[in-house]
């Protein structure tokens, strides 16, 4: 339990920072049961730091960016009292920290952030992340946003809006052991890179993306690709008439029966190795603007007992 020693400081050293300076003591902190003053125009060393039990700001903070990065010995974080209300900028801000179990972000104000890609990155011991209160209004970078959470189970982020975000890419990558995903009020107006989106999502069985706006996405490349165990995938309301990039696009993802791509416009695209070693797909639906192609299993790396339609 949290001792309470507010009337102790310590001064700033090096056993918690990356940089020797002065400090603006902007910010109360509460370390391992000590106090410090601290700047957050400075970020921490990446092997000491276990417990933030408070955070207190004197001041009005926007950029809490790479703020934890590779603090991969912090188990506890406290963001409770922390005043978010101004924040822009929480890139990297988690990245690699890899003992965090939970996190409680539930005061979190993220209505003026524009960045959170790899805000979750390599926090591979996250078990679950409650992210309902977060209202993702200005947002336009989410790359890489929980990549490698590979212990990770469930996610639920049906109530972010993410009509302003352009980038996509590697969002969800190697959350290998993610089995529920609920995106079905996504409005991805705005997306343009979709690439890796999905990759390694080895333990997902379905995903319902038919509300998935693509009209200005450009790269799909890899974004299914090894979803060994994905069974059931819905993108009926894809348009790929912008797409130049769809190759690996369902390479190895082997448990896919089925697929209805007929409203897939691939004419002007890389569709390289799109179905490779998609083992089990038995049949599939394209477009018919691609009937007048050759060997279209072989155009395609179908397996010879894809059943092919138009």
């Amino acid at each position: 339990m949290y001792e309470d020693r507010t009337n102790e400081s310590v001064p700033l050293l090096n056993e918690y920072y990356n940089e020797k300076s002065e400090i603006d003591k902007d910010v109360d902190l509460y370390v391992d049961k000590k106090k410090i003053n601290f700047s957050f125009n400075y970020k921490f060393n990446n092997n000491k730091l276990e417990q933030i039990v408070k955070i207190d700001c004197k001041k009005v903070i926007t950029d809490l960016s790479y703020l934890f990065y590779n603090c991969y010995s912090l188990t506890f974080l406290n963001f409770c009292s922390f005043n978010s209300n101004q924040i822009t900028d929480i890139k990297h801000i988690f990245h690699n920290c890899t003992s965090l179990t939970s996190l409680n972000l539930s005061n979190f104000n993220t209505e003026k952030i524009t960045d959170m890609s790899y805000m979750f990155s390599y926090c591979t011991s996250l078990t679950s992340l409650n992210l309902s209160n977060f209202k993702i209004i200005n947002v336009k970078n989410m790359s890489n946003m929980f990549y490698y959470c590979s212990s990770l189970e469930y996610l639920d982020l049906s109530y972010f809006n993410m009509n302003k975000v352009t980038d996509m890419s590697y969002m969800f990558s190697y959350c290998s052991s993610l089995k529920y995903l609920i995106l079905p009020n996504l409005n991805t107006d705005c997306a343009k890179n979709m690439s890796n989106m999905f990759y390694y999502c080895s333990s997902l069985l379905s995903l319902n993306l038919s509300n998935f706006n693509t009209n200005n996405v450009t790269d799909m490349s890899y974004m299914f690709s090894y979803c060994f165990s994905l069974t059931n995938l819905n993108l009926s309301n894809f348009n790929t008439d912008n797409v130049i990039d769809m190759s690996n696009m369902f390479n190895n993802c082997r448990s896919l029966n089925s697929l209805n791509l007929s409203n897939f416009n691939i004419i002007n695209s890389n569709i390289s190795k799109m179905f490779f070693n998609c083992i089990s797909l038995k049949y599939l639906k394209i477009s018919e603007s691609t009937n007048h192609i050759d060997n279209i299993n072989d155009y395609f790396n179908l397996n010879s007992e894809c059943n092919v339609s138009f």
